[in-house]
């Protein structure tokens, strides 16, 4: 690859990067001038789909392992065991997403939907378990259902055409 088609690529990835992290830093700031709750739309799920769909997949590895570790240092927000879930969950996420493009023949939206599905059933368990443990505060589900339901439809759906335009 030389030198040219090199920089074409990182740019993407240096831009989201840049959004993502700027993103997760002033969501608390954000969420309190606009009135709503943003965490609520995952924004750092979106920072990790955008990376899917435009930069390199150790890209978006790199993001699901930073982000919530990045949130936590910044903001001390979400408490240290959540940050861990979160980070599980996200990097459990794109594991599968690309062991499903790997080795099944369904489209990008539709990896990345089942991914979403089966990183947050695991991230259910094992917010149960501590939750049940009394290691962390608050109730197992604090994002309500169709909240997910439509963020996980408005980011494969954005994944699917972004990877059909890809192909």
């Amino acid at each position: 690859m030389n030198a040219t088609a090199r920089t074409m690529t990182l740019v993407p990835s240096a831009l989201i990067d840049l959004a993502a992290l700027l993103l997760v830093y002033f969501t608390p700031a954000l969420s309190h001038l606009l009135g709503f709750p943003l965490y609520l739309l995952e924004p750092m799920r979106l920072a990790v789909v955008l990376a899917l769909a435009h930069t390199r997949p150790r890209n978006a590895w790199l993001l699901a392992l930073t982000l919530p570790l990045f949130s936590f240092a910044v903001s001390a927000h979400p408490h240290f065991l959540k940050m861990l879930l979160i980070t599980g969950e996200l990097l459990l996420n794109v594991g599968l997403f690309f062991l499903l493009q790997k080795r099944t023949q369904m489209s990008m939206g539709l990896s990345l939907g089942l991914s979403i599905l089966l990183s947050k059933a695991v991230y259910y368990l094992a917010k149960f378990a501590l939750v049940s443990a009394l290691l962390i505060e608050g109730s197992v589900i604090s994002t309500p259902l169709w909240v997910q339901a439509i963020t996980l439809t408005a980011f494969s759906l954005y994944l699917g055409l972004a990877g059909r335009r890809m192909a």
